[in-house]
């Protein structure tokens, strides 16, 4: 018998992933958007509580555990930015292309070109 657990995500390749990584422990990742479950929004400034407000609202919906994440890419010389806006950095409609091309253009003149890559995932019951 397998353990149903929701992916409060509509990202396709998310889905793929946590299907290929949850499956050979006995676990069935489910779409909230199969569910009928809509997107939370991420109004805070944090991965974490952006994380958390996503898998507890699938949790809330759908009554089995779920699961989510919160991401993005923080640059050193612009203060952790674009962080928690990283899917939006260069407005809507997003684009990864669009927003790499703001933060190159944003760092050019930097003398400390550092960034890194943040994941926060969440599990809630």
């Amino acid at each position: 018998m397998s353990k149903k657990i929701v992916l409060a995500s509509n990202n396709k390749k998310k889905m793929k992933e946590m299907q290929e990584l949850l499956a050979p422990m006995g676990a069935e990742v489910i779409s909230q958007g199969s569910l009928g479950i809509p997107s939370a929004e991420e109004p805070f400034g944090t991965f974490v509580e952006n994380a958390l407000t996503k898998a507890r609202g699938a949790a809330k919906h759908s009554g089995l555990p779920a699961i989510a994440d919160d991401s993005g890419i923080c640059a050193d010389a612009l203060k952790g930015a674009p962080g928690v806006l990283s899917a939006r950095f260069a407005g809507e409609p997003s684009s990864d292309a669009a927003n790499n091309a703001k933060l190159i253009k944003e760092l050019v003149d930097k003398d400390n070109r550092n960034a890194h890559y943040t994941c926060v995932i969440v599990a809630v019951r």
